[in-house]
């Protein structure tokens, strides 16, 4: 015992002997990445509403993309999201700000003395004609000298990364690569505006991964400046994760689900061409009528069966995550019975949690989930390197992708 007694009286002492509860960790922070003419670059800045978007990146006439991905984003239900401008041209935002000014004020002036209001100049544009997937990639040459999607590497709390628009392999890759070497991290990729000459039917899609998901055709929306113009789909697509994730759980899949802010499509598609399209991994957006219009796939681009599904993938990463931080308290205690049954409990409540919430298949927990951490995981050997193993087994829920009502005749039966 580390306190001494020397004199008759009364001792208090505190005893840790309670568990240490997990905390499940958020899934709907976004990082996007783009370009504007307005605001930092290669930084990644905490972006909590449109309004904060605005003042520092500008307004949709500072971008190409970046803006409407971040306004649907917020639109669906998003929250909470950084943004990284890799732009290689920028003004400050204070300085763009006094330029909005200074033209407002000569039009003012032009208008009361009758004469024609000077000619706007040209914003600066916010990508280059041929995008440079260099900008996107970047560089990690240490603390204060990332670019790219580098910048994103020290922030933890990210689960979710977009690159607006960006079609190209290389970014695609980029973005896949930074969420599998981030582990926790998912991509929402978009589908190149146009399609070739020869349709759907070679349609690019990214390489494979359980990391990621792609989403075809552009979304048509309100712009101010020009009218109903085409947008990529992955900032409204981030936020209705957002969405789903907040009134539903990460474990539902964020399919079946308005898309905010969606005028019409680039592409209407049909069941027939859906059907070639799914199996791909290629989500759709579909207009569903009188329902609106609907992202109507919930798909990985992963060959692998195990991980099909985007809120199978998710739900793990996000579990993993949280047992991952919720247990750093483990590391240099005595790798005894008494460690093992703590985590074993720790662990058991926190997944009995995400049972009731209805994010693990089976009739009662035993048939839902398992962890075994006992001298069977943990022999002799195993402790002597210093290592503590538990096995932990998760039965998720998969979405009801395929609904099938089988109806026949029956005959009628007199009385």
């Amino acid at each position: 015992m580390a306190t001494s007694y020397l004199s008759p009286g009364v001792y208090i002492e505190e005893v840790d002997r309670g568990s240490k509860p997990i905390e499940a960790v958020g899934t709907s922070t976004c990082a996007f990445i783009g370009e504007s003419s307005v605001g930092p670059t290669n930084e990644a800045v905490l972006i909590t509403n449109w309004a904060q978007y605005t003042r520092t990146f500008g307004d949709f006439t500072h971008s190409t993309h970046l803006a409407h991905a971040l306004y649907g984003f917020f639109n669906n239900g998003g929250s909470k999201a950084f943004v990284c401008n890799v732009s290689p041209k920028t003004v400050s935002a204070e300085q763009a700000a006094k330029e909005a000014e200074k033209k407002e004020a000569e039009t003012k002036k032009a208008a009361e003395s009758g004469k024609p209001a000077p000619a706007a100049a040209p914003a600066a544009p916010a990508a280059p004609a041929g995008v440079n997937p260099a900008l996107y990639i970047g560089k990690d040459e240490g603390p204060g000298r990332r670019s790219g999607l580098n910048v994103f590497n020290d922030i933890p709390e990210i689960s979710l990364v977009c690159a607006p628009g960006q079609s190209d392999a290389a970014i695609q890759d980029a973005v896949i690569s930074h969420c599998e070497n981030n582990k926790y991290r998912f991509a929402i990729l978009d589908s190149a505006e146009e399609l070739g000459k020869d349709g759907i039917a070679k349609m690019p899609k990214p390489r494979d991964s359980q990391y990621a998901a792609y989403y075809f055709p552009w979304i048509q929306v309100y712009d101010p400046e020009k009218g109903n113009i085409f947008v990529p789909p992955s900032g409204h697509v981030a936020g209705i994760y957002a969405r789903s994730d907040s009134e539903r759980g990460v474990h539902k899949a964020p399919a079946n689900e308005i898309v905010r802010g969606a005028l019409g499509l680039k592409y209407t598609i049909s069941r027939p061409e859906q059907d070639f399209l799914n199996p791909r991994g290629i989500n759709c957006i579909r207009n569903m009528g009188d329902r609106g219009i609907r992202v109507w796939g919930a798909r990985t681009v992963s060959s692998d069966p195990s991980w099909r599904y985007i809120n199978v993938r998710r739900l793990f990463l996000m579990i993993e995550q949280s047992i991952e931080i919720g247990t750093q308290w483990v590391v240099f205690e005595p790798n005894d019975e008494t460690l093992w049954k703590r985590v074993t409990r720790n662990i058991t409540a926190f997944l009995l949690r995400i049972y009731n919430s209805g994010a693990l298949m089976g009739k009662t927990p035993e048939e839902a989930f398992y962890v075994k951490c006992d001298s069977e995981t943990n022999p002799p050997e195993v402790v002597d390197a210093g290592q503590m193993v538990c096995e932990i087994g998760i039965a998720p829920v998969k979405p009801a992708e395929f609904v099938i009502f089988r109806i026949g005749q029956m005959a009628g039966q007199s009385k």
